[in-house]
């Protein structure tokens, strides 16, 4: 099993990368978000990568984070979802992003992500609860906000908050993320004005 990668990029393609590992060249498949990350050809790299066999088939898929590669191996959990839908979800998809789509149980977000219908979607979000890997990139207040509003059961004001915020462009995400650091500053009584007034400026610096 290869788990990690570090030598000189060879050549960068549109969703592979060539690693020259001491004369050995592998070919990695990433997602965009991966490949965005990647130096120049000619440059030391270091990947995370994760080996998929088949009996027609070994490819290798390269993560920028440990965190990318967790998730990729969770989502390739779900049934229906493959090494091509795992490697978009996460083109579109912070890891952060993923684990707030999952507590708030959007599926419209998730559905975007994955380029498939409302089934895969819902899939999605219902397989994967509680399956958020710990690796210390997840802020807890935020994911235990987002879970509540996922499940229905955030107080009034929060909800009415992040909905204010929502129509002003703000993701759920985004919305529920900078909300939770007001709550946890003001407490969970805060009037819906003055967390949708300190969410603003939250989200704004």
């Amino acid at each position: 099993m290869i788990g990690k990668l570090k030598g000189i990029v060879e050549h960068l393609g549109d969703d592979h990368v060539l690693i020259d590992v001491q004369g050995v060249c592998y070919l990695v498949f990433c997602s965009s978000r991966t490949m965005g990350a990647l130096p120049g050809a000619g440059e030391v790299c270091s990947v995370f990568t994760e080996m998929m066999v088949r009996e027609d088939m070994i490819r290798l898929h390269g993560f920028a984070s440990e965190n990318e590669k967790a998730w990729f191996g969770i989502l390739l959990g779900v049934q229906g979802v493959g090494a091509r839908v795992a490697l978009a979800i996460l083109s579109t998809l912070s890891p952060s992003e993923i684990s707030s789509a999952i507590a708030l149980q959007d599926k419209a977000m998730m559905g975007r992500a994955s380029g498939g219908g409302p089934k895969l979607a819902q899939r999605l979000v219902t397989e994967l609860k509680g399956k958020i890997p710990d690796l210390g990139h997840v802020d807890a207040g935020a994911l235990g906000l987002q879970t509540a509003l996922g499940e229905g059961v955030a107080s009034g004001n929060v909800v009415d908050a992040v909905s204010a915020l929502s129509n002003l462009g703000y993701s759920s995400a985004q919305a529920s993320a900078a909300l939770a650091k007001i709550v946890a500053k003001e407490g969970e009584d805060t009037p819906t004005e003055k967390l949708i007034r300190l969410g603003l400026r939250e989200l704004s610096s």
